[in-house]
């Protein structure tokens, strides 16, 4: 299996795990990735490093 047959594989497998009146995801997640992906887009967004976003979540979790 490719990276990416495996990777829907593992999302198939979360989904069949969760109730059925569960949602996946709040609608609020899909605004904000569409907000983000507009910002991107249009060339304003701003991107950090993987080291940078390890870094502030170390210091949020102090």
């Amino acid at each position: 299996m490719s990276f990416e047959e495996r990777l829907r594989s593992i999302e198939v497998l979360k989904l069949s795990l969760l109730p059925e009146d569960e949602e996946d995801t709040p609608a609020w997640h899909g605004e904000i990735l569409a907000e983000r992906l507009a910002k991107a887009r249009a060339g304003k967004a701003q991107f950090i490093t993987l080291e940078e976003a390890k870094a502030r979540w170390s210091k949020r979790r102090k």
